[in-house]
């Protein structure tokens, strides 16, 4: 199969019809070989326009979300970010010349994952998804979906620092961006998304008697 015929029917299929118009986010999608962030044997499902399996529970996100999503973000080269459970778009955002980490809970997304990202010079992180490693950041992403306001996440951010993930509680979801000022957060929509659901974040159930 030849991916990078692929990568450039992806780019011009699902990413530049999408109102994403970044230049540079365009050129990193271009290079980065996502066939590389899923198990060989499935390489061929990495380009089609559905959420192919990395390792467990944990799925890349589609091409057109991730890429309205990172653009939203603005990325400007030398900026801090962190990718929680995105080890894609940790790649993307490393060759659109950022400091990245990526995180995950499941090593086993990195024994996928963990060469292509090294190629990149990103940094990996396993620990609790819900504890963000490290501050300070200018901009976190994630490939998955929370259930509310990622409280902890925000808190690593620095000011003038941003967030973009999909919010999701039901069938559908909402992708959002966060924005951190002086005076506080704010908080807006962008367009609807579905990827599946980060279990761990999902609050504890409660029971009344």
């Amino acid at each position: 199969m030849d991916f990078a015929a692929a990568r450039k029917v992806m780019v011009d299929s699902q990413v530049r019809v999408n109102d994403v118009t970044d230049r540079a986010l365009q050129a990193a999608l271009l290079a980065v070989p996502r066939e590389r962030f899923i198990p060989a044997d499935r390489a061929f499902s990495a380009y089609v326009e559905i959420e192919p399996e990395i390792a467990g529970d944990r799925r890349l996100m589609l091409p057109r979300d991730l890429s309205k999503l990172l653009m939203a973000l603005a990325p400007k080269s030398g900026e801090r970010a962190l990718a929680v459970a995105g080890p894609y778009a940790a790649a993307v955002l490393a060759r659109m010349g950022l400091n990245v980490t990526a995180q995950e809970s499941d090593a086993a997304v990195f024994e996928v994952t963990g060469a292509a990202l090294a190629d990149d010079g990103v940094a990996t992180v396993v620990q609790p998804l819900s504890t963000p490693a490290g501050e300070g950041y200018d901009l976190i992403v994630s490939e998955a979906a929370v259930p509310g306001r990622p409280e902890a996440w925000l808190k690593a951010l620095s000011v003038g620092g941003r967030l973009a993930v999909v919010e999701r509680s039901g069938p559908g979801g909402k992708a959002v961006l966060y924005m951190r000022g002086e005076q506080g957060i704010s908080r807006r929509e962008l367009f609807d998304a579905a990827p599946p659901v980060l279990a761990e974040l999902a609050p504890e159930p409660t029971f009344a008697l």
